[in-house]
Parts: structure tokens; sequence; C-alpha cells
């Protein structure tokens, strides 16, 4: 089978929307050449183990590549992701270049391209995310090991937000506690609520190719019995109460379930949001507290931030 890879060139900004436009489309997993990911401050922190070629990434921006099979409706479907990416500018998204490629690889082409690009990374002071072939030994008994199929995932679990809401969930969870992961994507945020003590979590996307890729990664890090995957829009019919709610989503998302949040978390419960740019930052932050949340702590990575903020008021 031939495969056609597109290439958009970009912003840090469009990755997530992007991916999710290409995954849309049809893509069952993106590369994301970032050549920030070549001098990442963390590095030295927590130890991640890079071997990346700077000659694969550019000097200015980001590059998101995906492959779809070529078929008599490809010249069409590049029509429509182009004119989604082009629509994000009424979201106040910098595209940057904005700049569209297709190119035609094989199908051995296509299979492996994009594995050099993932390697084990160590995201916090405990959690590690590895990709299936690779091996990796745990340095220290208490780390926890997170195993990705990204040729089905929405992405690797190491953009910033991502890891932020890592993070974040690693300070705070609590042995026992329920949680709800909102737009669950790979499900990473979901096996790692579950890995570090909670005891039921309800991942739900309204993607079904989201869905199908979260359950793979949960079945795969043996998490089925604490991790329970479904399709569902946002926290619409969903009840509570819970411990603690996490969605790592664009503002203009979150801010349409920040009263459902309220309702469903308990009393006392968190609320972990990411995926919020910087010019988004006041607008989300002020939603929460008129919704009856406190502010607990404000992560900020690159141009992203993350709220982790608790429920002031009693669930409904």
């Amino acid at each position: 089978m031939k495969w056609s890879e597109i290439s958009i060139h970009t912003t840090q900004e469009a990755v997530e929307p992007v991916s999710n436009i290409l995954h849309e489309a049809g893509a069952s997993g993106v590369v994301i050449e970032d050549p920030q990911d070549l001098v990442k401050d963390r590095e030295s922190v927590f130890g991640e183990i890079y071997q990346l070629d700077p000659n694969d990434y550019p000097e200015e921006g980001v590059i998101v590549k995906a492959y779809l099979p070529v078929t008599s409706f490809l010249g069409e479907t590049v029509e429509e992701i182009k004119a989604s990416i082009n629509n994000l500018v009424l979201y106040d998204i910098d595209l940057g270049f904005n700049k569209v490629t297709i190119s035609e690889v094989n199908e051995e082409e296509w299979a492996t391209a994009w594995k050099k690009y993932y390697k084990p990374v160590k995201i916090s002071e405990k959690i590690t995310i590895t990709p299936t072939w690779e091996d990796y030994t745990p340095v220290s008994s208490d780390e926890v090991i997170i195993e990705l199929d990204p040729g089905m995932a929405f992405g690797t679990g190491t953009h910033p937000t991502t890891v932020m809401c890592l993070q974040a969930i690693e300070k705070y969870i609590k042995n026992g506690d329920t949680v709800i992961d909102v737009g669950t994507g790979s499900g990473v945020l979901s096996i790692a609520a579950a890995n570090l003590g909670a005891s039921n979590v309800k991942a739900y996307d309204l993607d079904e190719v989201a869905v199908n890729s979260a359950r793979l990664n949960v079945k795969l890090n043996k998490a089925q019995d604490r991790v329970e995957v479904g399709q569902n829009n946002l926290l619409n019919n969903i009840d509570g109460p819970v411990d603690m709610i996490v969605g790592n989503l664009l503002a203009e998302i979150i801010l349409r379930f920040v009263q459902d949040a309220a309702r469903v978390l308990k009393k006392g419960g968190l609320f972990i949001t990411s995926g919020i740019i910087q010019g988004k930052k006041h607008e989300v932050r002020e939603e929460l507290i008129n919704s009856g949340f406190s502010i607990v702590e404000t992560l900020e990575m690159e141009d992203w931030v993350a709220f982790i903020a608790r429920n002031e008021k009693r669930s409904i």
C-alpha cells in the first residue's frame, strides 16, 4: 500500500489542535519535530534518555507529520485538513509558517519512520514513559513505568501540557482516589493516576480513535481493573462525586465544562487543567474562580499553563 506523508510547519502553540485535526482526518498517529525537545531544561533534572539527531528538526517552529493512505479521496482530505487548520485562527491560535507539504512514502518507511523520535523519557520524580519496543530498566524501586504505543496514540506523553498534568497528578493524588480523565487521548493520564494509587478511573473521549487508543494502552499497562474507558462528550450526563478531574484540552474546551466539573467533584476535590495558552490564562482562571474553585497552584512550561484548582462548593 502507498502512503502519503502530510507535513505541517506550524508553532508549539498549534501542535495539539493540529494533531487532533490530523487524527480526525484518519491518521492513526503523528510525529512532532520540535527543536525544543533537544534543549529541554528538565533533561538535566530528571535524567531523560534522549537519542535525537538535531538534523531531523526544523530551525524554527514545529513540524507535525502524519501518514494517510493514498486513495482517490486523498486530495479532498488534504483540503479539509488545510481548511480546519486555517480555522484555528478563530481561536487566536498562532499558526506560524502554516506550510503544508505532501510527499509519498512506501509502507515500510511509514511503519518505522516515526520510531526514531521516541525514546524513554523521565517525566517527573517517579514517572517514566517508554515506547513498547524499547527495553527499559527502572532506576529506582518506586519508579512508575508507563508503556505507550504512539502508533495508535494521541501523542507520546512528552508534550509540555501532558507533562504538567502528570506532575500535578503525581503531586496531589492520594491512595484510593476516584478520578475522571476528560479527553483522555492516549490514556496516559488515566494510567498514571491508576499507577499512582487511584482506585477507580473513568477515561472519556468523544473521538472513537482516542477511545480505542486509550483502551489499547490501558490493557498494555495492565490497568484495566482500575481504568474504564468510554466515549463521552466532556462531562455530559456524568455524575459524581469524585476526588479528582483532569483535562488536558484547549482553553476553549475547558471553559465549556468548568461548571460541570464543580458539579461532579466532591467538595475539596481537585480539578487539574492543562493545554492553556498564555493568552487564555486569565480567562480560564476567572471562570474557575467564578464557578467556585480556589487556585491551589499554577504551573507554567514554555508557553503553556496548567491550573490545580480546589472545589470549594458541595457537589449538587
